[in-house]
């Protein structure tokens, strides 16, 4: 099974001419590459779940009902947020989408999973920093789900062909080729494979002019966007199986 997810969050960097881009511009920039993922999820009929920033969740309401009603999963990505506004946001985003929110994502800033159950979340999925000179690092974890007081567990999956994570910088450098060969190993050995993408990585920072590291910089925008085309496209043409993470886990 192949748990393709999608963080939903604003781009952090800098501007080359000097000037701020202002939180309102990052967030329709956000809105723009998050409706590019969409459109190529619906041509693929492929479904995935987007684990929206906590702090811009309420900002992007008519955005979240268009990911809910094409049928994908909305859970939650906790950046720097205190565990009352994260449980003020999931109650709100509750009501307007009339659906639970099940799922967290956090990497940074971690609570505890006690305290995730107390708030109502059923599973947590945490992932690695990969904003470093040499994301490449050689990983080993258990690739299990684990669950613990009713609350599961996701694990960042590793690929046994490479002992590489699915990380977004690993899917945006390397080859589709030799990628595709760690899709089919990890799938040998392990029941599913966990792929997450930010939404920043669809941005065009030529034209919004965004300064990026070199190393971070290459395949970004409609690069990545061809790329996720030809993923889904060789997803479907090898009748790989692709699941929401809610509904694999529950």
């Amino acid at each position: 099974m192949i748990l393709l997810t999608f963080n939903i969050l604003n781009i952090e960097a800098e501007t080359k001419n000097g000037t701020n881009s202002s939180d309102e511009e990052r967030l329709k920039i956000t809105e723009s590459n998050t409706k590019a993922i969409l459109r190529i999820l619906d041509i693929h009929d492929t479904k995935a779940s987007f684990f929206v920033e906590v702090s811009i969740a309420g900002k992007l309401q008519n955005l979240l009902k268009a990911i809910s009603a094409q049928g994908h999963e909305i859970a939650f990505y906790n950046k720097d947020s205190s565990l009352a506004r994260i449980e003020e946001v999931k109650k709100s985003t509750q009501d307007f989408l009339e659906k639970q929110i099940k799922g967290i994502r956090q990497k940074n800033l971690q609570f505890s999973l006690e305290e995730l159950k107390s708030i109502g979340f059923n599973y947590i999925s945490n992932i690695d920093n990969a904003n470093i000179l040499f994301p490449f690092k050689r990983l080993k974890r258990s690739s299990e789900i684990i669950e613990d007081s009713g609350v599961s567990i996701v694990p960042e999956s590793i690929s046994p062909y490479s002992q590489l994570p699915y990380n977004d910088f690993v899917f945006q450098v390397l080859p589709m080729q030799y990628y595709q060969n760690m899709v089919f190993e990890t799938l040998k050995k392990d029941d599913f494979v966990l792929v997450y993408l930010d939404s920043w990585q669809f941005t065009d920072i030529y034209k919004y002019q965004f300064k990026i590291p070199f190393y971070r910089s290459y395949n970004l925008g409609k690069k990545m966007e061809d790329k996720l085309e030809a993923f889904l496209s060789w997803i479907n043409e090898k009748e790989l199986a692709t699941s929401r993470m809610k509904d694999y886990i529950f």
